[in-house]
């Protein structure tokens, strides 16, 4: 059970390292590239893809923190 933990933590975190990478920051990032970055629009503040960029983020950060307790309960 450990090590699969384990292995799932390792591909929650390179997922998480991605979508922090996708962000648009000042200089639009690695975000431009894909065509997230750009623009946001004047309703909302940013694009729907955005919006699920960053609910998709929280998700897998949530998910890191949950499986690193449960690693440090089980060892």
């Amino acid at each position: 059970m450990y090590t699969i933990l384990g292995v799932l933590q390792v591909i929650i975190a390179v997922v998480l390292v991605f979508l922090v990478l996708l962000h648009s920051g000042k200089d639009a990032g690695l975000s431009g590239a894909f065509g997230i970055g750009g623009g946001g629009s004047s309703i909302g503040g940013g694009s729907m893809v955005e919006r699920n960029l960053d609910r998709a983020t929280v998700f897998f950060a949530v998910l890191f923190v949950v499986n690193t307790i449960v690693i440090l309960k089980i060892q």
